[in-house]
């Protein structure tokens, strides 16, 4: 009942009656999709094709463009949009960076994008080279790239397209924190998102738009106070979260569309298993009279188009040979999902730790920390293939070892569970430690309250004048997720195999690989 009642107040109709010039315009959107060019299983990682074709499986390109082609059908206006990440989490963006995005972007028919920060993974040049293969704007407002020589003069904040012959304002968002996430290199400086947004709406209703959407790949607790602190502003579609925002899907966060004051705030979880469908009407002075939709689920029952299914095969046959080898094999599916290992002690963390820890263990080492974020896919129980290793470890890092104080190790792990409220990839999954945390702490005021490092005949409590040997991955060495007291860390090695070796190295010599956790993590 409860949800029933959402349910129509996010349906809402705004307005008693209806302007004389009401312009109705629906806008599909995707968001983090992560280079899900196939298919994927019920864990968000590779689906075989024997379940595909039993319609066990979601999302894909193929599927993708008729669930497009549908949506389109059922309106006069509309757009496809998406709200950033479409780089970063497969072989398809490892082997061709961002060319089979653009290709696949092209075909559908989007009409505009925000940066996401998997974007600069790979530095400003390879987005550069994703922009001018694209046929339609890439955006983001926050962040002056005037002394970026790739992105200068082709980068705007926001654009104005047509439809139906009404004007629509689109502006894009990018995390603040992408220096934290990623690669845009130094000459690029983020802002604050709501500033950003309202110059931009100021500009564009200055030129006469009073319809403005803003592209968000910032998370789902910024488009909310965006919305609030912004006027103007009609619609945000975010991204960044991977928050499943559902009148119908159990696992939703809250109701489709979230309003903010007059502001429409929808996501569509990620990796393409969604396409959101926002149905939209505006008064003649370009305000919402009504807002109802539902991200509609990409499943086994909506149809491959062959066309598309034979470009995909042909374009995964020079990553078949690497992802097909099974490596290893597990007794039971390793949890991976991020609302698990971002907010707690996960299997999937406990594995990939321990597999840091014990490739370098012969070095002194006796400390691991692995950043959740990196960790992007649970894997199913039965043979594993590296293509699984690579879905749940895409990012390419490479292991790096250090020497830090006892207090050095402590403040990491402070910073590691100062986001836990927002589910932020920062927090810290561990091996050969355990720690204790406070959430009745304000985040950076002493949440942890207990560490206790493994002395190899039991555990005792850290020293913080002592000093530790770390591994970790180079990302985070080099300050990544906020863990800047890594940077000057001692004795530092950032080169060493890469993490996703590293992992199928170790199920294979494991054996069946069982989930476990152990009391790593403890939260008061």
């Amino acid at each position: 009942m409860y949800k029933t009642l959402l349910s129509s107040a996010a349906a809402l109709t705004l307005s008693a009656g209806f302007a004389a010039a009401e312009y109705s315009l629906t806008i599909l959107h995707t968001n983090d999709f992560h280079s899900r060019i196939e298919p994927i299983s019920k864990y968000d990682s590779g689906c075989s094709s024997e379940d595909n074709a039993a319609g066990e499986c979601f999302g894909g390109w193929a599927r993708l463009v008729n669930a497009v082609k549908d949506a389109r059908g059922r309106t006069n206006n509309s757009i496809l949009v998406d709200g950033g990440d479409q780089f970063q989490g497969t072989l398809f963006y490892t082997y061709y960076k961002g060319k089979v995005a653009a290709e696949m972007m092209n075909g559908l028919g989007y009409d505009g994008m925000t940066v996401g920060n998997h974007e600069f993974d790979d530095g400003p040049e390879v987005l550069a080279g994703f922009m001018d293969a694209v046929s339609f704007p890439v955006l983001m407002s926050n962040a002056d790239v005037s002394a970026e020589p790739a992105l200068a003069d082709k980068l705007m904040k926001s654009t104005v397209i047509e439809r139906g012959g009404e004007k629509i304002g689109l502006i894009g968002l990018t995390p603040e924190d992408t220096p934290d996430l990623a690669s845009p290199g130094p000459n690029i400086t983020f802002s604050d998102p709501s500033a950003a947004v309202q110059g931009e709406v100021d500009k564009l209703t200055a030129e006469g738009v009073n319809k403005i959407i803003v592209l968000s790949h910032s998370g789902f607790a910024v488009d909310k106070v965006v919305a609030a602190n912004t006027t103007g502003v009609d619609v945000i579609v975010g991204g960044h979260s991977n928050t499943l925002l559902s009148n119908t899907q159990e696992r939703a966060v809250d109701v489709y569309p979230v309003m903010v004051g007059d502001t429409a705030i929808v996501q569509a979880y990620a990796y393409g298993k969604f396409l959101g469908e926002l149905n939209v009407t505006f008064d003649d002075a370009g305000k919402i009279t009504e807002a109802k939709g539902e991200p509609l689920l990409i499943d086994g029952t909506v149809p491959e188009d062959e066309t598309i299914v034979a470009r995909v095969s042909e374009l995964a046959g020079p990553l078949d040979e690497i992802r097909n080898k099974v490596v290893a094999e597990t007794s039971a599916a390793i949890e991976g999902d991020r609302a698990v290992c971002r907010v707690e002690e996960c299997p999937m963390g406990n594995l990939i730790a321990d597999a840091m820890l014990e490739r370098v263990k012969d070095q002194g080492v006796t400390i691991a920390i692995a950043n959740s974020g990196g960790i992007r896919s649970s894997i199913d129980a039965g043979e594993v293939t590296m293509g699984e290793v690579l879905t749940v470890l895409p990012f390419q890092n490479t292991l790096s070892t250090f020497e830090v104080s006892g207090q050095t190790l402590i403040d990491a792990l402070e910073n590691g569970v100062s986001q836990v409220e927002e589910v932020k990839g920062r927090f810290p999954q561990v091996a050969g430690l355990q720690f204790t945390w406070d959430a009745s702490k304000a985040p950076g005021e002493g949440r942890v309250v207990e560490v206790l490092v493994d002395k190899g005949d039991g555990m005792t409590p850290i020293d913080p004048a002592a000093t530790y040997k770390v591994v970790s991955n180079n990302f985070i060495r080099g300050g990544g997720d906020g863990y800047k007291m890594f940077t000057d860390a001692a004795n530092a090695y950032d080169f060493g195999p890469d993490l996703a070796d590293v992992l199928a190295e170790y199920m294979a010599e494991t054996g069946p690989v069982a989930p476990y956790t152990e009391g790593r993590i403890i939260k008061q």
